[in-house]
């Protein structure tokens, strides 16, 4: 026996419909994965190839065939016997070449795979560079205001020209050593969303710039709210509540006298008002609410809920979307929730997965244009945590998302190994777009 509900069976017991462990180095085989149930004749006469003397199997989690389909395989097995035997123990020389061209592909995963961690390591470092101009914002928006508006100027046009290179843009989800619980951490989180959402809404240019400004500003009135309301983890008195709604005034005010454009104080006066008029400062509702400051709201809600003041309230990504669509859509602008969904996908980056084939996996990185398709970190207790398989699952068809865990359900041993993020942040890379994820 191999462990609980385990077992191991030699190389010729094996059928169609086992579930399969391979303890062979990943790069000793041509499967994406360690563990899989074996579907069709094919994948078995691969198996049997490797010249492993046994095979651990899962006999709970292997299909049960019935007599008459065992005897069918076995006469299926039998007519090709002598060529399976051939394979096996001389393997031709067209053989060898199809399976040394699988094994060549799957160095080139690694290899691939080398290079999405280095465009998010390199993502990183840019957030933190972003982070950084956000912190000064609000250090010179008082002392020297036209220099804290060129300087938003300036990052949000770099951001905004970058977003703007290429249709397909990767959203990465950052680590959690690059995050904090300063201000600036979520206007920046803000920002880059709104941007992805504003180029999905096919906005011009110019109006994504209004945006990125906006959000990076748009809760600057909080200077003015003490520390004790704003991180405060328990629920807020009334009074406390009414202060906190007039960062909102305060930000306008703040904003005015640096010399903002109207549309970016509409923003910052009017991000917390709701379409269905349960909104503060004035409870406005539907088009009395400028489009960009709904925008603006739902990204600041959603952020709000995977990022709140007391962590623990915190929910997944998948939570937070489905939250807000199946209880309060009624609060946003339909068409913009939609879109924030339809970019970040059913399942957004930070969210802890299982696949069809009962593997647990981290989502790292959607892209935009196959957002149902993510790149994810998969658990494998055969493989370091430093060298995790990542799989585009917009290549690896054969595999797709089962449902979404939460992070608290997941078995210890998974958990340290996956790292679900505290904080949920990120960053996105059109260069890696053209590369359908770089994976």
């Amino acid at each position: 026996m191999a462990g609980t509900g385990t077992d191991y069976v030699s190389s010729e017991q094996l059928r169609v419909g086992r579930y399969i462990y391979l303890e062979l180095s990943w790069l000793d085989h041509p499967f994406s994965f360690n563990n899989f149930m074996i579907r069709n004749a094919e994948q078995l006469r691969e198996v049997r190839s490797l010249g492993l003397a046994r095979i651990r199997i899962d006999p709970a989690r292997s299909q049960v065939v019935s007599d008459a389909d065992a005897d069918d395989a076995a006469a299926a097995d039998d007519d090709g016997a002598e060529t399976d035997v051939d394979a096996v123990e001389a393997p031709d020389a067209e053989a060898r070449a199809a399976r040394d061209a699988v094994l060549e592909e799957k160095r080139t995963r690694v290899e691939r795979n080398r290079r999405i961690r280095c465009r998010i390591n390199a993502c990183e470092r840019e957030f933190l560079e972003a982070a950084t101009v956000c912190r000064e914002l609000s250090r010179t928006l008082f002392s020297d205001p036209a220099k804290a508006v060129d300087s938003a100027n300036r990052l949000i046009g770099r951001l905004t020209d970058s977003l703007l290179l290429d249709r397909d843009v990767m959203v990465h989800l950052m680590n959690d050593k690059v995050a904090g619980e300063e201000v600036y951490y979520h206007s920046l989180n803000v920002a880059m969303l709104a941007l992805l959402l504003g180029k999905a809404l096919e906005l011009e240019s110019g109006v994504l710039k209004l945006i990125g400004v906006a959000a990076l500003f748009h809760d600057i009135g909080k200077v003015d709210v003490p520390d004790k309301i704003l991180l405060k983890k328990d629920p807020l008195t009334h009074a406390e509540e009414e202060f906190l709604h007039q960062h909102c005034a305060y930000g306008v005010a703040h904003g005015r006298t640096a010399g903002l454009s109207e549309p970016v104080l509409q923003v910052i006066g009017m991000h917390h008002e709701r379409m269905d008029g349960s909104g503060y400062p004035n409870g406005l509702k539907g088009d009395a609410i400028p489009r960009l400051a709904r925008l603006v709201g739902v990204v600041n809600d959603y952020d709000m809920l995977c990022n709140p003041t007391n962590l623990a309230d915190a929910i997944t990504p998948h939570e937070a979307l489905s939250l807000m669509y199946a209880k309060y859509r009624r609060r946003y602008d339909e068409q913009i929730l939609k879109a924030l969904i339809h970019i970040l996908g059913v399942f957004p980056p930070g969210t802890v997965v299982r696949l069809s084939n009962d593997a647990f996996a981290m989502v790292l990185s959607i892209n935009s244009a196959r957002p149902l398709r993510p790149v994810v970190m998969v658990y494998d207790p055969e493989i370091p945590k430093e060298e995790a398989i990542i799989v585009d699952l917009g290549e690896e068809t054969s595999v797709n998302i089962a449902k979404a865990i939460r992070p608290n359900q997941l078995p210890r041993q998974v958990f340290d190994y996956l790292s679900p993020r505290k904080r949920v942040t990120y960053y996105f890379d059109p260069a890696s777009g053209k590369t359908g994820g770089g994976a």
